[in-house]
């Protein structure tokens, strides 16, 4: 099973490992796009007035230029521990065994602007791109990464099954074909229901943590619903690609 996360636009400072090396990454089919985008970020970082335009940064974004400035130098860390926020609050690694750390790096992938994706273990800086920037010179990111995303991502997961919980923006990067999504909703006294952000980041790390930490390598949809269930987690099967998290 390989479980696709969001990124976040908050990351964690620092690290103890040495500095960016893209050889050291997995997927190395993504190497050569890798390496424009984080060179196209560096250079960027010497126009701080462009840069903070480009990546929506308002008044405040010097401290995310002078990452970008940084990327070829800076320390790096696991992914899986660059990434902060509401899913990984809910994610928890800071509470997983060693075993269990393990099991996330064997399981689990992380959607990336910069980096197309990521494995859980993978050394990377801290650094400031998202899913829908535009940087001067280049397209689209959804135009860079998806000749070659998808099929990365497919080799990468060698058969098993995808459980695909990338936002919108991530998924168009690189979609999987035939992967199981899920959709978080909340619902009303009345019966209705609607996507909350807040909720659906925080049940979709609640989903991730059940899925890594669980005995079972599920082969479908049905598989998935019930660890989810198991974690206390309230489910449906909307299809056999997508799984429905009521909060």
């Amino acid at each position: 099973m390989l479980v696709l996360l969001p990124p976040s636009e908050t990351k964690s400072d620092g690290g103890d490992g040495a500095p960016l090396d893209l050889a050291e990454l997995s997927m190395p089919q993504l190497t050569e796009t890798r390496e424009t985008l984080v060179q196209a970020l560096v250079d960027l970082a010497a126009d701080p007035e462009e840069s903070s335009r480009a990546l929506g940064l308002g008044s405040k974004g010097a401290d995310e230029i002078e990452r970008n400035a940084k990327l070829w130098v800076s320390p790096t860390r696991p992914a899986l521990e660059r990434y902060t926020g509401v899913l990984y609050d809910a994610l928890d690694t800071a509470s997983f065994t060693r075993a269990q750390r393990d099991k996330a790096y064997r399981r689990v992938g992380i959607g990336s602007a910069l980096f197309g994706a990521v494995r859980a273990d993978d050394p990377i800086p801290a650094y400031r791109l998202s899913g829908g920037s535009k940087l001067p010179g280049f397209g689209t990111l959804k135009a860079l990464w998806r000749p070659e995303l998808t099929d990365a991502l497919i080799a990468e997961a060698a058969g098993e099954l995808v459980v695909d919980l990338r936002s919108g923006i991530y998924q168009q990067l690189g979609p999987v074909p035939g992967a199981v999504t899920a959709t978080v909703l909340t619902e009303k006294p009345d019966g209705t229901r609607k996507v909350v952000s807040h909720f659906n980041k925080h049940h979709k790390g609640l989903l991730a943590r059940a899925l890594v930490l669980a005995r079972a390598e599920p082969g479908d949809v049905d598989g998935l619903a019930r660890i989810a269930s198991k974690a206390g987690l309230r489910v449906e099967v909307e299809s056999p690609t997508e799984l429905i998290v009521l909060t």
